[in-house]
């Protein structure tokens, strides 16, 4: 989600794209930041700077799990701890009047021996099924639905949605890049087009915000059955 440096294009966060597809009433604030878990968002203090700012009306939507999940990070959380930081963030921002938005983890790209998409999110994705079930809390479930995209397009057509560069492509990745959990400029795209077409199948009021046609646009390419060739520029 979080705005990428300079450094580490074409890595998109689909934070970045997501703005574009709002009308002039509508400010994104996006404090989201590489690395964090609900944990170490705490401890770092971004979640008191939405905590301070946060007004009536606001919507706060609110992503974790890659960092929670993996224990051999220092930022990881147990699965108690981190239902409990998603209860913490969706009862703050309800104290301040404003709506909460729980999403499920952007799945990896990540396929087994039969070319089926394998869930590398299940446990902490539930945890946040979960907490919106129970709390009455908007919940878009990114983590099925771009699981599905890839699975569409298939282990190797999907890389176009990731950091994929062969050598020499990027002068930030010389050497090239094999990335499967973080997005390129289309990935970020397609991930931002999810949580939009959340956004209205929730009904919220922040649908009727959302511009009729997206600012900037981008062509998808048909999934084939074989290697897909395109400009990679």
């Amino acid at each position: 989600m979080s705005i990428k440096a300079v450094k580490a294009y074409p890595e998109t966060g689909w934070g970045m794209p997501f703005v574009n597809f709002f009308d002039s009433t509508v400010t994104v604030t996006n404090y989201a930041q590489n690395g964090r878990s609900t944990k170490t968002f705490i401890s770092d203090k971004l979640w008191q700077k939405i905590a301070d700012n946060v007004k009536p009306g606001d919507y706060v939507i609110i992503q974790f799990g890659h960092n929670d999940e993996v224990p051999t990070k220092a930022a990881a959380t147990t699965e108690s701890q981190f239902k409990e930081n998603l209860l913490l963030f969706v009862n703050q921002t309800r104290a301040k009047q404003a709506t909460p938005i729980l999403l499920t983890p952007t799945a990896r790209r990540k396929f087994d021996s039969t070319g089926t998409v394998v869930g590398t999110h299940d446990v902490y994705a539930a945890i946040v099924r979960t907490v919106a079930a129970e709390q009455n809390v908007a919940m878009i479930d990114v983590d099925k639905e771009s699981q599905a995209l890839i699975q569409k397009y298939g282990p190797e057509d999907s890389k176009i949605f990731y950091d994929y560069l062969t050598p020499g492509e990027n002068p930030n990745y010389p050497r090239g890049n094999s990335d499967d959990t973080h997005f390129s400029e289309l990935g970020a795209r397609k991930i931002a087009s999810i949580v939009l077409a959340g956004i209205r199948s929730q009904k919220l009021e922040l649908a009727d915000r959302i511009v009729k046609k997206p600012a900037m646009k981008m062509p998808v390419p048909t999934p084939t059955t074989t290697p897909m060739p395109y400009e990679k520029n």
